[in-house]
């Protein structure tokens, strides 16, 4: 019989843990739970759930708002995952089923996973909680983004999911050039942007779009306002759909008439850069190479220096993932591993542009998903 997409899952987790040592996990991070359990249309924004896993069994503790939902999902997803709604905290669930077995070594994921740094108050009591219930002994051991880790080897089921995520991003796309024109703000351009991906399949946006025209664009993380779009300019738009719990990303350019000579030869750089790297990429290649790649060619182009951020990063359930392709990545890729390649290139008080796909390693290289246009889009 075919394992479920949640039994995989979990028995990768259940290698990792009896390779370092531990006999029992400990996850509260709501996206590692939606992961590890494959439920889907279960989970929201509040942090009501905590999954424990251990050799034999993993048990999802959740509340009464969610158990219904919840028990018939672990029914469609195998029954890999049992449920229980015992009105208690969920540091006294997951001690009661590690005491019931005996076991040795408990794992949770850090502080950094948790959310239990200092400023979130919420999540500093209920890490105290449970070291209390624990016991400040050597049994307790905090991971530090195991479960991330394995989210970003990507199988077919997710592949599936950011292809779909992607192609309403991408029609996006092709009806944003055919609205756009002059005179409208970038609020305006944004609304309706998102408004199409709603309205076309998607269940939410991976994040909110940026729409940046003339100097704005010179920000990477510009929040679109009131500025209005002029003849002679180039929009950035950086956008993505959520479809099936899993994210899209990609940025594309639109220039307001025919652009000037410099925002050509801007472009151009700008697209060498990002086909360069996506050639480059495959199995073993090194995060900081890509990222590396990257400069050199701006740097070639009389760029060097204007892009200031990490060519890429991670995306699945969430927007940012692992790995990245930065400066800070010397970790080799793996086959399964989604990133985006998104070089940029940013003059202050004049313009910027950014030229970002996204795609996953495969044996061979590097697959795309986004399908829009590396043209340059002139309306």
């Amino acid at each position: 019989m075919t394992a479920s997409v949640s039994e995989t899952r979990l028995a990768r987790l259940r290698s990792v843990i009896a390779e370092r040592g531990m006999d029992a996990f400990y996850v509260r991070d709501i996206s590692s739970i939606q992961w590890l359990t494959a439920f889907d249309g279960v989970f929201d924004g509040e942090p009501a759930h905590a999954l424990y896993v251990d050799p034999q069994r993993a048990v999802l503790h959740t509340d009464s708002r969610y158990s219904t939902a919840c028990e018939a999902a672990a029914v469609t997803c195998g029954g890999a995952v049992a449920v229980d709604s015992q009105r208690k905290t969920h540091a006294e669930f997951a001690f009661d089923l590690w005491v019931s077995r005996e076991a040795g070594e408990l794992g949770a994921q850090s502080e950094a996973q948790l959310g239990f740094g200092i400023e979130d108050s919420i999540r500093l009591a209920e890490y105290r909680k449970l070291t209390s219930i624990f016991g400040n002994d050597q049994r307790f051991v905090e991971t530090d983004g195991l479960v991330l880790g394995l989210r970003s080897v990507k199988d077919a089921d997710e592949v599936r999911r950011m292809k779909a995520a992607q192609a309403i991003t991408d029609a996006a796309f092709a009806h944003i050039v055919s609205f756009m024109k002059p005179g409208m703000t970038e609020r305006e351009v944004q609304l309706e942007l998102e408004g199409f991906m709603l309205r076309h399949g998607a269940e939410g946006l991976a994040f909110s779009s940026i729409v940046a025209t003339g100097a704005n664009g010179a920000n990477p993380h510009a929040i679109p306002g009131s500025t209005r779009l002029e003849a002679g300019q180039c929009v950035v738009l950086d956008f993505g759909a959520r479809a099936l719990g899993y994210c899209s990303d990609m940025t594309r350019m639109v220039f307001l008439g025919q652009p000037d000579l410099r925002m050509s030869d801007a472009y151009a750089v700008l697209r060498c850069a990002n086909e360069e790297v996506q050639a480059f990429l495959r199995p073993g290649v090194v995060g900081k190479e890509a990222h590396e790649l990257a400069e050199r060619i701006l740097a070639e182009g009389g760029y060097a220096g204007k892009m200031g951020h990490g060519l890429g990063h991670g995306v699945g359930m969430e927007v940012h993932e692992e790995p990245v392709l930065a400066p800070r990545n010397g970790e080799p890729l793996a086959v399964g591993n989604v990133v985006t390649v998104e070089p940029g290139i940013y003059l202050p008080g004049d313009f910027g542009m950014r030229l970002e796909d996204f795609g996953i390693i495969t044996e061979s290289g590097f697959e795309r998903f986004t399908q829009s246009t590396h043209d340059m889009v002139v309306i």
